[in-house]
């Protein structure tokens, strides 16, 4: 598909649902939502994006449009007109990318930790540094220094098995397609103006103390997505769907069953 190699994990059957990862992990991010919806009136399709996981590293530049566009792709291959899309991070850039680029194929839209803005001049600045530190000098020493920040510290400490695998997606995943994606966001556009224009129901998630990407900008989102909810979760930093799974399941399936419910009644 487009010149790679998409690699994904498909299973059960009923509403398609297409998780998108973010920087710099693999589908395995979303373990706990695939053990909690595939087989349950779900469809879970969960991709490695380009240059992370076993999907093809590509050198270069690897844009939002280019992962975009991947995603879309892939779901011609699998036969599927719409879906579900949920995306975590750079993940939910992408899927705003989705919906930007391949709106009729968001049935719904989740949104978790997601920046919506354009990147900074500083902003640019780091990526483009840290970028060339990973080329340089591989994934270890950026794992050690980010991982509180991904998760909180105090569940770095109190959940040792999460932080494991935190820490071993970081230490896995290829450098030159790390660097190819640091490299893209850097260029990312504004996507404020899109909000306005999305017409699939939305759930914006936000880990409560997530120091990249704040409650503040869940709810600039929500003021401006016509359809949207908006869901805190407290004790959580960036990766709220793995420090508290239970409750990211529990608001997400909550979710998609009444949107699902809604979207099938607009459709008769």
């Amino acid at each position: 598909m487009r010149g790679i190699d998409i690699h994904y994990v498909d299973r059960g059957v009923g509403y398609p649902l297409l998780f998108v990862h973010g920087h710099p992990f693999d589908h395995t991010l979303w373990e706990p939502q695939v053990r909690a919806l595939a087989g349950r009136g779900f469809r879970v399709i969960v991709p490695d994006l380009r240059g992370y996981g076993r999907t093809t590293v590509v050198p270069g530049v690897t844009t939002m449009d280019d992962f975009a566009r991947d995603l879309a792709a892939l779901l011609e291959y699998l036969g599927l007109d719409s879906v579900g899309v949920v995306g975590l991070s750079m993940g939910g850039q992408i899927a705003l990318e989705l919906c930007r680029l391949f709106p009729d194929r968001v049935d719904s839209l989740g949104l978790a930790a997601t920046n919506p803005y354009a990147e900074t001049e500083q902003g640019r600045a780091s990526r483009r540094a840290v970028a060339a530190r990973l080329r340089a000098e591989g994934m270890a020493g950026y794992t050690d220094e980010m991982l509180v920040g991904m998760m909180t510290e105090a569940n770095v400490r109190a959940l040792p098995a999460v932080a494991d695998h935190v820490r071993a997606m970081m230490y896995a995943a290829p450098p030159e397609g790390a660097a190819a994606a640091l490299l893209g966001r850097a260029e990312r556009t504004d996507h404020l103006p899109l909000l306005r224009r999305i017409s699939a129901p939305t759930l914006l998630v936000a880990g409560q103390e997530d120091g990249f990407t704040p409650p503040d900008f869940t709810e600039a989102m929500h003021v401006r997505i016509p359809d949207s909810v908006v869901e805190i979760i407290e004790g959580a930093g960036h990766l709220p769907n793995l420090e508290r799974p239970e409750r990211f399941n529990e608001v997400l399936r909550r979710f998609l069953e009444r949107s699902r419910t809604r979207l099938s009644r607009t459709r008769i």
